[in-house]
Order: structure tokens, then C-alpha cells, then sequence
């Protein structure tokens, strides 16, 4: 999809998508829903797939053909022949056979590192710190901060958020009154990074001081020390550990945390990168009664993940995955982009997380451009081929065409879209024709965990895996959008039939699921 895909980005109320977690709405101005449905066309389509993305093999297999048919009427004679050629041409021989070694070996030198995802964790917080709808509610009146006008703002929000009875906030969200501090902010990032790291080595069997590269992400919680520095003070981590703290880049830092990590193994050599995604509530909770800051409270919950990279050569074996590509999307050189998302304080000087009017046309602007930088990387030939022709003969012919919108299902898998809201999930399956199916997971872990935020996508990956439907060679695409604004795309490719790991956060619940959201 993208500008010239037949598709326009339309503004709506933000309240299916709080925060960072925007509801982007994009609808085809120009649909032909018999002609798309057709069953004749779905198979020529899908023919003409395989036949263009195996066509180089179609062109080498009567070349191939004609070289054995030559081959098998060679006498002996022939073949005598044929060393004389070359054992009196043998200069000719050795400066070939030198160029073809010295062009592979600088293609092996310079060629990108593959970077292996070994495992990850996702933190699944205490039974005890569940709030199920009605007692948020309860809460939220309780606390004497709300007018009746907020209150009941929260509750449509709540009854259109598509979140469940189990999702988790703070420890100190379940105090009355709300009992935020620095003391309580610093508990959660422990209990939250500190959970998901100790799986994440118990499940690998990697030793702390062997990571060499530590990115945390946490967008609205900065202490200091910071976030990076309890961990490698809590695990003791080796004193040259290339660490890095990533602030207020909204719910896709956490695939610019993986794009960080991936750079860095590009340049240290044999070593491990740890990657922390995870939001802190506890002192960014709203207690006013702007609504447009009132959306987070509804919608982010407690999560986080930890993802263990490698780039070992070794380590491919045991990985879950290889990391293809990360497409990153940066709108904030635009005014209104940089301000659609911005923390400020409100007429009565609580602060909160301001969502701008323009929010909806911003992130579906950031989205087009993200998927048109995405497509040529990964879609078939077949797809890039029909989307070019139809332009071309848009530019040529006839300004009224209706241009190709490619089908990214036959470059992907899996779907892992940032569960923010209901709204993107929604628009996203709509307007990338994609299937219940492909959604599922983004929506069961809206469901289940809330907005977890820049940790959503991992959560989703989990349900997957512990569904039992990631098989050997499959591609997942995780997308996610952030303040700022950033829409950001990271591709991976199972190296195996990948199985759930151990005390994974659907273990307990993956049979009950997925069940119906009611609208």
C-alpha cells in the first residue's frame, strides 16, 4: 500500500487507539468486491505467482537440459581433448580461478552479519494485580479525581477497547487512593524487566556476563540511574557491555531496539545482544479529566519482553529465528506529526499524554510510507510486477485505473500488529485483506494483556508459537507505530517448527482462546 495504491487516510475519534496506540483508519476509495472475490481470478492470480516466482528456474532448465544431453555424448576422446584445452591455457586457468576466490572471499567478508533470535520472554505479572472491568471502574470513582462526565467517557472506552477481565496495572493503581511514587515506579521496571530477564536466561542456559550489548526501551519512565544500569547492576553484567537507554519513542521502540541491537552485532564480533521492551504506569497515570489523556488509563496494562540476539554462526542451530528486515518510519520533521502524540500538563497542571485531532491522518501517512519502503523487499516478483504495470499504465493511459494493491499474504505468515487498539487491528485486517486468522493474535493479546505497548508484538508472536502454527521457513511481520511519529516493520523467518518456550504467558490460557470480542 501507498500513495498510489487506490487508498486514503481518513481522521476519527481517537478513542479505539490510546496513546501511541493509534487507530489508523484507511479506506480504498476504489473497490470492485465481485471482481476481488472471484474464484476464477483468485487461481489466476495464484498461478500466475508461482510462475513468475519460479521463473529463473523454468529459464534454466532447458539450459541445463542441452549441457547433460552435450555431456553424455562426450567419448573419451573428448574429454582427453578438453584437459589438453585447458592444461595449455593453465594461466589463463589459475587467473580465473584467483579472481573467483578473491570475489568470495570480500563478498564473504563484507556480506551483512545474519543476526539469530535465540529466545524470548514476555513478563506475566501476579494474579493479585488483575483488574477486571468493574473494578476499574469502582477504582476510578473511588478515587474522587473523575467527574461523572470522565467517568463515563472511560466506560464506553472500556466497552469499545476489546480488552478483557484479566488484563494487569501496578501495585499502586490498586491502592485507594493510587499510591504513585518514584519508590513504586522503580518496583514495577523491576518486577517487569527483572521477571522477563530471569526466564529468558533460565530458558536459554546464557550466562549473564556473556551478553555484550544491553538496549532498554521504556518511553515515559527515565530514572537515574537508568533503567539499562539496574540491570547490569542487578546481574552484574561485565564492565565493557555496550548499553543503551531508549526514552520517549513511543510503542515502536521496540523494534528500534531491535535495530540498534542488530547494528551493533553487525560491527562486535561473536556475542550476544539483549533487547528489554517494556512501559512503566505507575507515575503516568491521568488523574484529570482532559479526555483526550484519559484514553491511556483505559487501554495500557503491565507487560514487557526481553529478546536474546546472537550473532554466532553456532548459535543458528538452536534459534528460533533470523531477523530479514527492520523498515523504520520517521514523521516528526512535520509539526503536526512531532506534536500528534506529546506529554504535557493540562488547565490543572496534571500531566498526561495529549492526543492531537490530526493523529489518525498522520499515522496512516506513516503507515503507506512504511509499507511502500517495505514492499520491494519482501514482496514476490509476481506481486511488485502487477503493482508496476498497472502504474505505469495509470500514468499512461488513463489517470482513472484503479492501481494494484498487493497482497502482502503471499509474503507473509504471520501478522503481529501492535495490539494498541481495536481500531488499527481492524483497519489493518480490512485494508490488507487479511483474514481472521491473521489477526488473531494481536487481537487475543489486546484481549488477554491490553496495550502492553513497545511489547505487544512479542506477545503475539507468543500466542502464535503456543498455538502451534510457526513452521519452518515461515516469515512474521511485526508493525508498530509510536509518538513522534514513527511507524516501524520488522521482518523475521523461523528457522524451525517453532514450539512455545517454557512458562510462557499463554501456558496457562492458550486452550481457552481465541474467544469473541464483543462489540
Amino acid at each position: 500500500m501507498d500513495g498510489g495504491a487506490g487508498t486514503q487516510v481518513n481522521t476519527s475519534a481517537a478513542a479505539d487507539g490510546g496513546g501511541e496506540a493509534v487507530g489508523v483508519q484507511i479506506q480504498q476509495s476504489r473497490r470492485l468486491p465481485d471482481f476481488l472475490q472471484s474464484v476464477n481470478l483468485k487461481y489466476v492470480k495464484l498461478g500466475y505467482h508461482y510462475l513468475i516466482s519460479h521463473l529463473l528456474t523454468l529459464c534454466l532448465i532447458p539450459v541445463m537440459a542441452v549441457i547433460l544431453i552435450e555431456a553424455s555424448q562426450m567419448n573419451p576422446d573428448d574429454i582427453r581433448q578438453l584437459w589438453l584445452h585447458l592444461k595449455y591455457n593453465l594461466v589463463s586457468v589459475i587467473i580465473c580461478s584467483a579472481v573467483l576466490v578473491f570475489g568470495s572471499t570480500v563478498y564473504i567478508m563484507t556480506r551483512p552479519r545474519p543476526v539469530y533470535l535465540i529466545d524470548y520472554s514476555c513478563y506475566k505479572p501476579p494474579e493479585n494485580l488483575k483488574a477486571p472491568y468493574e473494578r476499574f471502574m469502582q477504582h476510578s470513582r473511588l478515587t474522587g479525581d473523575f467527574d461523572e462526565s470522565s467517568l463515563e467517557f472511560q466506560r464506553k472506552i472500556l466497552e469499545r477497547s476489546g480488552l478483557g477481565d484479566e488484563t494487569y496495572v501496578p501495585e499502586a493503581m490498586h491502592h485507594l487512593p493510587p499510591a504513585p511514587s518514584m519508590q513504586a515506579a522503580r518496583e514495577e521496571a523491576e518486577q517487569v524487566m527483572f521477571g522477563a530477564l530471569d526466564k529468558l536466561f533460565a530458558n536459554t542456559s546464557v550466562k549473564p556476563k556473556k551478553i555484550g550489548v544491553l538496549v532498554v526501551n521504556c518511553s515515559l519512565f527515565n530514572p537515574t540511574p537508568s533503567l539499562s544500569a539496574m540491570i547490569v547492576n542487578k546481574y552484574k553484567l561485565r564492565g565493557n557491555i555496550r548499553s543503551f537507554n531508549l526514552g520517549g519513542m513511543g510503542c515502536s521502540a521496540g523494534v528500534i531496539g531491535i535495530d540498534l541491537a542488530k547494528d551493533m552485532l553487525q560491527v562486535h564480533r561473536n556475542t550476544y545482544a539483549v533487547v528489554v521492551s517494556t512501559e512503566n504506569i505507575t507515575q503516568n497515570w491521568y488523574f484529570g479529566n482532559k479526555k483526550s489523556m484519559l484514553i491511556p488509563n483505559c487501554l495500557f496494562r503491565v507487560g514487557g519482553a526481553a529478546v536474546l540476539l546472537s550473532n554466532k554462526s553456532v548459535d543458528r542451530r538452536r534459534a528460533k529465528y533470523k531477523l530479514v528486515h527492520v523498515v523504520r518510519t520517521h514523521r516528526g520533521a512535520d509539526d503536526k506529526a512531532f506534536r500528534c502524540v506529546y506529554q504535557e500538563q493540562d488547565d490543572a497542571g496534571k500531566t498526561g499524554v495529549s492526543l492531537s485531532k490530526d493523529l489518525m491522518a498522520i499515522a496512516g501517512g506513516a503507515l503507506k510510507t512504511n509499507i511502500t519502503t517495505l514492499g520491494p523487499l519482501v514482496l514476490p516478483i509476481s506481486e511488485q510486477l502487477l503493482f508496476f504495470a498497472t502504474l505505469v499504465i495509470k500514468k499512461i493511459f488513463n489517470k482513472h485505473v484503479k492501481p494494484y494493491i498487493p497482497d502482502f499474504k503471499l509474503a507473509f505468515d504471520h501478522f503481529c500488529i501492535h495490539a494498541g487498539g481495536r481500531a488499527v487491528i481492524d483497519e489493518l485486517e480490512k485494508n490488507l485483506q487479511l483474514t481472521q486468522v491473521h489477526v488473531e493474535a494481536s487481537r487475543m493479546t489486546l484481549h488477554r494483556f491490553g496495550n502492553t505497548s513497545s511489547s505487544s508484538i512479542w506477545y503475539e508472536l507468543a500466542y502464535t508459537e503456543a498455538k502451534g502454527r510457526m513452521r519452518k521457513g515461515n516469515k512474521v511481520w511485526q508493525i508498530a507505530f509510536g509518538s513522534g511519529f514513527k511507524c516501524n516493520s520488522a521482518v523475521w523467518q523461523a528457522l524451525r517448527n517453532v514450539k512455545p518456550s517454557p512458562d510462557g504467558p499463554w501456558e496457562d490460557c492458550i486452550d481457552r482462546y481465541p474467544v469473541k470480542v464483543v462489540s
